[in-house]
């Protein structure tokens, strides 16, 4: 667990991100074998036990030369639960985000206070309509580093709603790559596309 303190040439996709899409385990689990918390919530051990200090969660992440993601659930979300049972089963996609992110997992209706960017208290429900989010699993990714800003600069993309594996790790892979500062995320996703189509893969089963 860790624990507390658009074409190819164009969009220039590394190697390393490239050679992730090829790795197909078709992995899953049942809903069942996820365990769940006292708040309904999918469990994962690698998520970050956070003190929900925002700031120095963003700066803990910074220090291991990573990106903060904060996943919004709820209980009885079925896509929660479809992220959890197969986008989460895949080794692939959880050894890459756990390189490259530390993830802070967020419920929509909860009670436990936060401390937002700004240093405003709040619990998790009002931070969540604080950032406009409505609906579960939503996955904000957080701008890198440790200098200050308003939390409204602070967020670089986001995952609204249940994004396929495929596009899933591709999204985790473009804000890994900072690809938000050069191009939208359809434009990244239209080169992956173009090489998936070159090897006969269609990115909706990978």
């Amino acid at each position: 667990m860790i624990t507390r303190r658009n074409l190819l040439k164009s969009t220039a996709i590394s190697t390393t991100a490239l050679s992730t899409l090829f790795i197909s385990t078709g992995t899953s689990v049942s809903a069942t074998d996820v365990p769940i918390g006292d708040n309904g919530l999918h469990i994962q051990d690698w998520f970050l036990d956070s003190f929900f200090d925002l700031a120095e969660d963003r700066a803990e992440a910074a220090a291991e030369g990573k990106s903060l993601a904060i996943i919004f659930e709820q209980r009885g979300c079925p896509y929660c639960a479809e992220m959890h049972r197969v986008n989460l089963a895949r080794k692939e996609i959880t050894d890459y985000i756990k390189k490259n992110f530390v993830v802070v997992q967020v419920d929509l209706w909860g009670s436990r206070e936060m401390t937002d960017f700004d240093g405003s208290e709040l619990p998790e429900k009002k931070l969540a309509r604080k950032w406009r989010v409505n609906f579960t699993p939503t996955i904000v990714f957080i701008k890198p580093g440790t200098e200050k800003a308003e939390p409204s600069e602070m967020e670089v993309a986001r995952i609204p709603g249940y994004f396929k594996p495929f596009h899933f790790l591709s999204m985790f892979e473009f804000v890994a790559e900072k690809k938000y500062d050069e191009m939208p995320f359809q434009r990244y996703l239209q080169a992956k596309f173009k090489v998936l189509e070159e090897k006969g893969i269609d990115p909706d089963v990978w």
